[in-house]
């Protein structure tokens, strides 16, 4: 990871108490330029921010997850690519708000993320992480959720309603739906194998609004089946 010039590395030990220097810069220090910045939270390989840079040259994608060996198949290939409008950040998302400056961010992905049934606290759309969000998105930011989990779904979905976030779309069906995309049909590692089972991908795009949130009440249907695993090979 160290010899990948786009690819920054601030795991929790490092950096609990001080913010990144690249916070409030990272358009002009990390980039170069002033074009809009989109985060992939907990991006896996990075094979979302590889592709949505090739679609996007005018905006600048930040992968962001704490395992290095997933990072770096996408560093790699963004490398090999010479794709200068995307980069990787490892480092804790518990932690995120250290590493950029209020309304510094324009979009957020969520990629297939662990629904953690178990844990609300843990799930990346549960106000414990919006909370950290909101600072540094914009106003009028969105933030993407695309997800194989019925249970990440309800859940979220359950929470944008219930505080009257701002619905941009929303499907429990996303390739049988109006709203496919380019973008939207960019598919992950993780997203593949749900598509092999037969499993249909939800999608819900939102924008967090200024009011005290509330979680919603619990009894969401949970998934009753389990990853391939990490070790599962690319299809």
């Amino acid at each position: 990871m160290k010899g990948f010039e786009h690819v920054v590395q601030a795991p929790y030990n490092q950096v609990k108490n001080s913010d990144s220097p690249f916070k409030g810069k990272w358009g002009k220090e990390f980039f170069g330029n002033d074009n809009p910045i989109i985060l992939e939270l907990g991006c896996g390989k990075g094979e979302y921010s590889v592709e949505l840079a090739e679609k996007n040259p005018d905006k600048n994608f930040l992968g962001v997850d704490i395992k290095g060996a997933r990072l770096w198949k996408g560093a790699k290939i963004a490398a090999e690519k010479e794709l200068k409008n995307v980069g990787f950040l490892r480092t804790n998302i518990e932690i995120i708000g250290q590493f950029f400056a209020p309304e510094e961010v324009d979009e957020i992905w969520l990629t297939f993320p662990d629904p953690q049934m178990k844990k609300t606290r843990k799930r990346l759309t549960s106000t414990f992480f919006l909370k950290r969000y909101q600072p540094f998105l914009k106003k009028t930011g969105v933030i993407h959720l695309k997800t194989d989990s019925k249970f990440q779904y309800s859940y979220t979905r359950a929470l944008v309603h219930l505080n009257a976030f701002n619905v941009v779309a929303e499907t429990d069906n996303l390739y049988e739906s109006e709203i496919l995309n380019d973008t939207l049909r960019i598919k992950t590692f993780y997203e593949k194998q749900w598509l092999s089972r037969g499993i249909t991908i939800k999608y819900l795009a939102f924008q967090l609004n200024e009011k005290e949130w509330t979680e919603p009440e619990t009894g969401f249907e949970k998934d009753e089946y389990r990853s391939f695993g990490r070790s599962a090979r690319d299809l």
